[in-house]
């Protein structure tokens, strides 16, 4: 991530634009939000194991022997259930729903890690229970964040005859991008076992050979003076009963980011980061540094669970490794605007911090308003619908995790079905839901207009029902103005633009239709639980509204 303009350059432009005519400028002045090229996708997020089984042989319900791996449902009230253990979805079941999430106008999957992961369930810790938390015992590694070997994938998500290399080759072979998991902070759980498992607490280099094993030792127990197998590890615990890797002893920094280079041959395109706030800064732009000079401009985005804007805007900064994050303060509001039917956009305002932010680059940011660590929003489909015209015309890059498409679990967390299994069935009967085909249209306008991808963001109304915004793009590659008109009430609702709009033709990407613009207003009726986007080519022509632009950029 980096600032593609200076404050400098931008106050030259402010001035140049000032003081000439429209007709006398012969390079119209850059404008955007970003030239980050990961901003033009769009990210689905699959739980391969949780999503489609696609090859049976993979699944080895045996597995595990005393301690078994697969399912493990855990039984709730009424009927409900979740599960801890592995069901069967892997990387063939994502390639044989390809075109069920291109349709959608998604452009890139962000999978969980690829690791391979210890074969039985965990005796150790607490069992888990339905609607549990903070507990692993009985638990299998099905989600993939806990390695065993960073080089090694998982048997159960790649086939006799599908390798993670030939995935990845499928999904660029049918345009898409592939996001990687990876993890720094921790390896598996570690300790409390009743006798010593295999796998748990074990490290594997490319070789296969062991190089890190906790032992079944409480952290504070562990001795690397005497016993180098213990060095990989912090003498001291972090999350639960999980390893906590020593990010500052040079073998596991070698170790961990020559594994990210390893996946990133295999295919990666971008990396998202477990866990980012446990582990130091200076490790993070060690990483990065590496990464980059190898690959220049590769795209991370990193999970800080934290809703201050100013503490997870950390990573983003250059000295800390430019690394983009999770948006979680706009997934805060997003959860609090979506699932009540009387709440206000302006609840939104402030989280997109357009100017004097904290970050970096707020438009490099990944939005979402849930995921696969938290409660499901629990909206009625009208309030996913909403949620997704507002994700897909902001700032930033949407994320949609598996199954939000159809409302799928709407309102349960970990262990009470958030990370319950679709399958084939489920997928083909959301083919025609109300979301879906709301959310692919919205998304399909974006994949097709660089402003909602990239543009600078001008407000010009977000409150109550209403909100009602600019972006706009102007620079080498493109020069459009889209203005996006937002209804989340249930009745249709007249709006209205009058301030900086252009002259001439508008075409609303929504409709088709065009409108001609020529006393600086545009207006429209929006239908209930809508969004219409209208965009005009070609460079701002208003020298007014181009200085508040670039006088927004240098506050950026």
């Amino acid at each position: 991530m980096r600032k593609l303009f200076s404050i400098g350059a931008i106050a030259s432009a402010v001035m140049l634009s000032g003081c000439q005519s429209t007709s006398s400028v012969t390079e119209p002045a850059s404008i955007y939000g970003t030239q980050e090229p990961f901003t033009k996708e769009a990210v689905y997020f699959v739980m391969t194991d949780r999503f489609v089984d696609g090859d049976p042989n993979n699944n080895y319900e045996q597995q595990g022997g005393a301690h078994p791996s697969w399912s493990l449902r855990l039984e709730g009230p009424d009927g409900k259930f979740a599960n801890a253990g592995y069901m069967g979805g892997d990387f063939k079941g994502i390639l044989q729903n390809l075109d069920y999430i291109k349709e959608m106008g998604f452009t890139a999957i962000w999978i969980t890690p690829v690791l391979d992961n210890p074969d039985q369930g965990f005796t150790g810790d607490e069992p888990i229970t339905y609607g549990g938390m903070f507990k692993d015992g009985g638990k299998s590694g099905y989600h993939g964040y806990w390695a065993t070997n960073f080089y090694k994938a998982d048997e159960h998500l790649v086939s006799e005859d599908l390798s993670v290399s030939d995935f990845t080759t499928a999904l660029h072979d049918a345009g898409m991008k592939v996001v990687f998991d990876i993890v720094a902070n921790h390896g598996t759980p570690s300790w409390t076992m009743p006798v010593d498992q295999p796998g748990y607490g074990e490290i594997y280099d490319m070789d296969g050979k062991l190089v890190a094993d906790h032992m079944n030792l409480p952290p504070e127990s562990l001795d690397p003076q005497n016993e180098p197998l213990h060095s990989f590890f912090h003498p001291y615990p972090d999350l639960v009963k999980l390893s906590n890797l020593d990010e500052h002893n040079p073998a596991v920094q070698a170790y961990l980011i020559n594994s990210y280079l390893y996946w990133i041959e295999q295919g990666a395109d971008a990396f998202r980061i477990d866990t980012i706030r446990h582990v130091s800064h200076d490790f993070w732009r060690t990483m990065s540094d590496r990464i980059r000079a190898e690959h220049p401009g590769f795209y991370m985005f990193g999970e800080s669970f934290q809703y201050d804007a100013n503490f997870i805007a950390q990573h983003t900064q250059p000295k800390n490794g430019g690394i983009s994050v999770l948006d979680f303060p706009m997934q805060k509001a997003m959860v609090s605007v979506f699932e009540q039917a009387d709440s206000d956009y302006a609840l939104l305002a402030d989280t997109l911090y357009l100017t004097h932010g904290p970050y970096h680059n707020p438009y490099e940011l990944t939005t979402f308003y849930d995921n696969h660590d938290m409660a499901r929003m629990n909206a009625s489909d009208e309030g996913f619908i909403d949620a997704h015209n507002w994700l897909f015309t902001a700032r930033g890059i949407p994320v949609v995790y598996q199954g939000s498409e159809f409302g799928y679990m709407r309102g349960t967390s970990e262990h009470v079905g958030n990370r319950n299994y679709i399958g084939q069935e489920r997928l083909e009967n959301a083919r025609n839901h109300n979301i879906r085909e709301n959310l692919s249209r919205i998304a399909l306008v974006r994949q097709q207009s660089p402003a909602l991808q990239r543009g600078l963001q001008y407000n010009l109304t977000l409150s109550g029902h209403e909100a009602v915004f600019f972006r706009v793009v102007q620079d080498s590659a493109a020069q459009q103005t889209a203005l996006v008109m937002l209804n989340k009430s249930d009745m249709p609702m007249q709006m209205q633009a009058d301030t900086f709009v252009d002259s001439g033709e508008w075409q609303e990407r929504i409709t088709g239709s065009s409108v001609q613009v020529s006393n600086g207003a545009l207006s429209a009726t929006v239908p209930a639980h809508g969004v219409r986007v209208f965009v005009k080519n070609g460079p701002v022509t208003s020298n007014t509204f181009t200085q508040v632009l670039l006088e927004q950029m240098a506050r950026q």
